[in-house]
């Protein structure tokens, strides 16, 4: 037992000066310093969306520093505890020690991970797009319980949600849904769950109990910050209001507060309807409408890229996982070959092992 302890904490060290490397802790606390002073300027109100960037990244890189100095002390104190055990011969001690060790080790491997998100929007909040595609009843249903599991996923980390849309669709589930992940490196983390996700199951909505396939579609892109120059004429805009529904045409209050927005170029059309307010509203969808553009806008010049370099390579967020509950169970991710039998918890929300095993999948790509 001490001595596999020992080569684990041992790798574990290694792990953790590796990450404090690729962190920069000088460069980090440098930059919260600077940041601090800028903080504390007296006209920094004066420009409130300026004011907005500096506290906010501020408050991200705080809780950056805060997180690997914590780890750190646990890994110290994991190792004093071990090597105490040892010196005195205690083994309850070391097997304090050794009970200690799982969930450090699962605190190192999280860090590690978070240091592969170095992607250009990586530490931006996230988009989220979940609809229903081809299943009919069966796919609505689907789209539900994904939506359910991501919101759920982020209610287990303490990520604040705000679910801007939902259309129901008629006998069961949703057509589509679209929520904010108001957390740092929520794009980084959850854009690999981009693609289509595959349900089998015997279907509840069949008198004849026959097996269905059913399938839903997720997007996620990162939130629009205002350093990204996503400018929308106004001509090129169409803005409709309506009443805002809820399932079964129960009414959500009884003014035109909902909005949708068409962009007339490309044809993308975003709705928001959880706020009373219209103006509310239309700040909401306008957000979402820009995301999206960015998101055209970083394809194209990805594909002008992949043009240069020759890629003629498919992308890897079309068919990503299934999800069979008959006539087994199991979740497994296609890209990765990660899968799990405990089918129930990750429909409610238990996905970190998918996630980080996508992460570094395409890291090694």
């Amino acid at each position: 037992m001490s001595v596999d302890l020992a080569e684990d904490l041992k790798n574990l060290k290694s792990t953790m000066a590796s990450i404090e490397a690729v962190v920069d802790l000088d460069a980090l606390r440098a930059e919260i310093k600077r940041l601090n002073e800028e903080a504390a300027a007296p006209d920094l109100w004066d420009d409130q969306a300026k004011a907005q960037q500096v506290t906010s990244r501020l408050s991200n890189l705080q809780g950056e520093l805060s997180r690997v100095e914590g780890l750190r002390r646990r890994l110290d104190d994991l190792e004093t505890l071990y090597e105490l055990g040892l010196a005195e011969d205690d083994a309850d001690t070391v097997n304090e020690a050794a009970d200690e060790l799982p969930g450090v080790t699962k605190a190192v491997s999280e860090m590690e991970v978070r240091t592969l998100l170095n992607g250009e929007y990586d530490s931006r909040e996230a988009l989220v797009t979940i609809r229903s595609e081809a299943g009919g009843v069966d796919a609505a249903d689907f789209a539900e319980m994904l939506l359910r599991m991501y919101l759920r996923y982020c209610e287990r980390h303490g990520y604040p949600t705000e679910v801007y849309d939902t259309s129901y669709a008629e006998e069961a589930g949703i057509k589509s849904a679209t929520f904010q992940v108001k957390a740092p490196y929520a794009y980084g983390t959850l854009s690999v769950e981009q693609g289509t996700h595959r349900l089998v199951r015997i279907s509840p909505f069949d008198n004849q109990g026959r097996r269905q396939t059913s399938f839903a579609g997720v997007e996620v892109l990162p939130v629009v910050e205002q350093t990204d120059h996503i400018d929308i004429p106004e001509d090129e805009l169409r803005v409709d209001v309506y009443r805002s529904s809820g399932p079964g045409g129960q009414g959500v209050n009884t003014t035109d507060s909902a909005v949708r927005l068409t962009h007339i170029p490309t044809g993308i059309v975003v709705s928001c309807q959880n706020e009373r307010s219209q103006l509310q509203n239309k700040a909401s969808a306008m957000a979402v409408l820009q995301a999206k553009l960015l998101d055209v806008k970083r394809q194209e010049e990805q594909a002008k890229m992949d043009a240069l370099k020759g890629d003629s390579g498919g992308s890897w967020g079309n068919q990503m996982r299934s999800y069979v509950l008959h006539p087994y169970q199991m979740v497994k991710d296609l890209r990765t070959e990660f899968e799990t039998g405990n089918t129930s918890a990750v429909l409610d929300g238990e996905i970190d092992g998918f996630i980080e095993a996508a992460i570094r999948w395409r890291r090694q790509r």
